[in-house]
């Protein structure tokens, strides 16, 4: 690599890193009424990479894919700032703050492809307590083949009923390994959701997959769609990697977290393990499930104190129903959380998935 390139990248990657990292901030930490607070607490990152992105303009062909990439993210991750500002500076409601940050999961998108080529973007889609680990970091940047790494199956945007995989790089099939089924809030897409869960699957060994609602949501009313499609993909999966069939959770932020007690309580469900996070639930789901389903399922149940779409006193509600019905129910309880998704939970599912079995 050139040395010109080489002093290109040092220049963007650090401010275009930084940006991403406080957009991620941004996404948890989003509450209503705190938005001035969060977006001051976020700082600038972004100013920083505006003037740094034009050295990306004049590299030799040689190295235009890296440059796509760099670009592309750039790209997402301004357009992100720049819709949150305008909402910050009173042009916009909460709608046009959703849709900025529909920016994020695209750049990240955009980057990851050079995990393998660059050891800061490497680093960076690890769980941070795991960025000095060099045997992990070594296993990661291996370049992914047709059996690992990220792989679309009818999930582009504006598409339903699809799904898109991580499979990790340094999966080998003399292990069984556990499935994460993540499931995207309303209005959302399995694509976009893959990357709340991506860090934690890389880092800590997981297959993971997000699909997408065969409608506007998931079928949380009428005829169910979604439950057997969840099977089929889960279905492909199994043939094609060794799962554990003992760890496999479903899990799901806002109407995916609902979908998980609508489609996880029903007595044919394949899913060992369910993880609402930021749901609803109504008395009604406790009554219809099945009572042998129940008995000693494990459930990991997580809400925000500052959930405004759904009460947190409705989760407290849940966690006492499903335990009296005889459920398995670890319930965490975040004073800080809004409706939002808390990535740093992420890590302490797996944990709880794998200490946790469905006797």
């Amino acid at each position: 690599m050139s040395e010109a390139v080489v002093d290109d990248i040092v220049a963007v990657l650090p401010p275009l890193l930084q940006s991403l990292e406080a957009l991620g901030f941004i996404v948890r930490h989003l509450n209503p009424p705190d938005f001035d607070r969060v977006m001051d607490a976020a700082g600038q990152p972004d100013e920083v990479l505006k003037a740094a992105r034009s050295r990306l303009c004049n590299w030799p062909e040689s190295f235009a894919t890296v440059r796509a990439s760099l670009e592309s993210a750039c790209e997402a991750a301004l357009a992100a700032f720049e819709g949150l500002r305008e909402v910050q500076h009173g042009h916009g409601d909460l709608t046009a703050v959703f849709r900025a940050l529909r920016h994020v999961p695209r750049a990240q998108e955009a980057l990851y492809p050079l995990a393998e080529k660059l050891p800061p973007v490497n680093s960076f889609f690890v769980n941070p307590e795991f960025r000095n680990d060099a045997g992990l970091l070594a296993r990661l940047s291996g370049p992914a083949d047709g059996d690992t790494g990220i792989i679309h199956d009818h999930n582009e945007p504006g598409s339903r009923g699809g799904f898109s995989l991580y499979i990790p790089e340094y999966y080998t099939a003399d292990r069984s390994w556990p499935l994460v089924m993540a499931l995207h809030g309303g209005s959302g897409n399995g694509r976009r959701f893959l990357w709340s869960w991506l860090r934690d699957a890389r880092t800590l060994g997981a297959i993971l997959a997000a699909p997408t609602a065969t409608g506007g949501t998931w079928a949380l009313m009428g005829e169910d769609a979604d439950t057997p499609n969840l099977a089929r993909i889960l279905d492909l999966v199994r043939v094609r990697w060794n799962v554990d069939p003992t760890k496999l959770l479903l899990t799901g932020m806002s109407d995916g977290g609902t979908f998980c007690y609508v489609s996880g309580l029903e007595s044919t469900s394949p899913f060992t393990h369910l993880a609402p996070v930021s749901a609803t639930f109504h008395p009604l789901m406790a009554e219809m499930a099945d009572a042998e389903r129940l008995r000693g399922l494990p459930i990991h149940i997580v809400h925000g104190r500052l959930d405004w779409m759904f009460p947190v006193q409705v989760a407290r509600q849940t966690r006492d129903m499903l335990a009296a019905a005889g459920a398995n129910v670890a319930y965490r309880e975040l004073d800080d959380l809004s409706h939002c998704y808390p990535q740093e939970l992420n890590a302490p599912i797996l944990n709880w998935l794998a200490a946790t079995s469905n006797a």
